[in-house]
């Protein structure tokens, strides 16, 4: 979980002369390198030795605790990154710059929950470049009270806020009061004012392309440099002349050296204001070429974005053109052999059709042929049998005639025509045309002679 911050942006917790020198410097950029937090720990362990805002000497660039600092805001520390800085027991230099970083981005309204269990620590450190010692307590009570941090802003704490802060010390029996750890409380007034400007925003970076600011230009803006006597006039053939002089002429070349004085001061403040309007107007048209560029790779990043995205739906459509083809012609070959398979079936419909018909044609034309044989064969035997009656009875009434010469042929004859009736007609009826045979023969005497043949329906 990320720490409660007070909302603002990160170049705006600092300075703007501090931020844009920890931004150009050549120390920041280096640490782009380090991608974690313990990286930035280490880093901090071997390199920051004190922990004001700008480095000592002449050159007047920022400090290496300020740009790690700086680093930490980008990488947005959590909750618990925050207490193994404020816990690490290596160096009070780490847990300084994590005091820092809370100050300087913290919500006020968290300020005294993350500093209460320290402001009684006694850990000794140097805090500046001065080397003089205090205690992690009384430095972290002068960064919740001071609004001053070595010749810099802090965030300001609201009024209801620090009432509440002081009281909360005063219940602890602590000093309620700035020590003076962390610089003056004011701008200006400090111990070592005759050796630094008397303000940072005053002091030019090495960054920017410029020398470090010199101390006789800040010579004449020192308090410490106005309390001093004017240097002793240096000795030369007209200083009897100046001593014989009237006091109304020594104060008017006094008033005449002030007003030259006072003139190339003037002087120097208009060339230093237009050297800070080029380098303002430079520093704007260099983050105005920034912006269009990152506009321009913006419109490139969309224009590829859309770019990809019609070859992606062109692509998509063209396969599901090609679906759709491999659909329709899939359907097309599935309708052609729905429609071989039926003029298969209807070409072998019709053609058992055909050969039932024809075998139905023929089955008629034999059963035709065969009623018409059956019935010439029946017409045939009836004209045999008719002739065959008609003889017996002729035969019969040549019996009748000579009964008792002739008894023994008619007999034969009558046998003979038997056999050849069951010969033609089959013996069907054994029994009973044996029966007809012993009526008939029973019968001779009687003069009237049937003859039964096949069955009962030939008389």
């Amino acid at each position: 979980m990320e720490i409660q911050t007070s909302g603002k942006p990160i170049d705006s917790l600092l300075e703007k002369v501090l931020c844009m020198n920890i931004l150009s410097s050549d120390y920041f950029k280096e640490l782009y390198r380090l991608k974690t937090y313990h990286e930035v720990i280490d880093e901090i362990y071997n390199q920051v030795d004190h922990v004001e805002p700008w480095m000592t000497g002449n050159c007047r660039g920022p400090s290496t605790a300020f740009c790690l600092l700086y680093k930490f805001f980008t990488m947005k520390l959590t909750v618990k990154q925050m207490h193994g800085l404020l816990k690490h027991p290596d160096s009070p230099y780490i847990r300084a710059v994590g005091f820092l970083y809370l100050r300087y981005a913290g919500d006020p309204k968290t300020l005294w929950n993350w500093f209460e269990p320290y402001v009684k620590d006694e850990e000794e450190f140097s805090p500046g470049s001065t080397g003089r010692m205090t205690t992690m307590g009384a430095y972290v009570r002068d960064l919740l009270l001071g609004q001053y941090y070595f010749d810099t802003l802090f965030p300001r704490i609201p009024v209801p806020i620090m009432r509440q802060i002081v009281a909360n010390l005063e219940k602890m029996k602590l000093p309620s009061k700035h020590a003076g750890v962390t610089g003056d409380t004011t701008r200006h007034g400090s111990d070592d004012t005759a050796r630094r400007p008397p303000s940072v925003k005053a002091a030019l970076s090495v960054s920017f392309g410029q020398r470090a600011p010199h101390r006789a230009s800040t010579r004449d803006s020192s308090p410490v440099r106005r309390t001093l006597p004017p240097p002793p006039p240096s000795y030369d053939r007209n200083s009897s002349d100046d001593l014989r002089r009237s006091p109304s002429s020594r104060r008017s070349q006094s008033r005449e050296l002030s007003d030259r004085e006072y003139s190339d001061r003037d002087r120097d403040r208009g060339k230093s204001r237009e050297l800070d309007r080029d380098r303002d107007h430079d520093r704007e048209r260099d983050r105005e070429r920034d912006r269009t560029r990152n506009r321009d790779k913006d419109r490139d990043r969309a224009m590829d974005r859309d770019r990809d995205k019609d070859r992606a739906m062109d692509r998509d459509r063209d396969k599901d053109r090609d679906k759709d083809k491999d659909r329709d012609r899939d359907r097309d070959r599935e309708r052609e052999r729905d429609r071989d398979r039926r003029h298969d079936y209807d070409r072998r419909s019709k053609y058992t059709e055909r050969e039932s018909r024809r075998d139905y044609d023929r089955s008629s034309r034999d059963g035709s042929r065969y009623n018409r044989e059956t019935s010439s064969r029946r017409s045939r035997s009836r004209s045999r049998s008719r002739s065959q009656s008609l003889q017996a009875r002729n035969d019969h009434i040549d019996h009748r005639s000579s009964p008792l010469a002739d008894g023994s042929k008619e007999k034969t004859s009558a046998s003979a025509n038997l056999a050849k009736l069951r010969d033609l007609y089959g013996d069907t009826g054994d029994q009973k045309g044996g029966s007809a045979m012993e009526r008939g023969s029973r019968r001779d005497n009687s003069g009237e002679e049937v003859i039964r043949l096949g069955g009962s329906s030939w008389k």
